[in-house]
């Protein structure tokens, strides 16, 4: 990790395309229910806005490379799940 900045930019960029995903599949795909995909995306920015907190705030005594490191690992996990509830919202 080079530096704060440049995660918060990672994480934005990905939820991003997450976010974008969603609306071209609810606006070109099966037509979802408008209701779940409205509900999924603001989870999405909820998200979005608490791994940016994590990133400002690290939690105070934990070293910082580990604290990066298991952040890192739940991103990844997140957006897996997220890239799994995006394919099935056009179920």
């Amino acid at each position: 990790m080079s530096n704060k900045r440049v995660l918060k930019k990672n994480i934005n960029n990905v939820f991003d395309a997450l976010i974008s995903e969603c609306v071209a599949m609810s606006l070109y795909g099966n037509k979802p229910n408008k209701e779940n995909v409205e509900s999924f995306l603001a989870t999405l920015l909820a998200e979005r806005n608490s791994f940016v907190n994590r990133v400002s705030h690290p939690e105070p005594g934990m070293k910082q490379k580990e604290y990066f490191k298991v952040l890192l690992k739940d991103f990844d996990e997140y957006t897996s799940e997220a890239i799994d509830q995006i394919i099935n919202l056009e179920s």
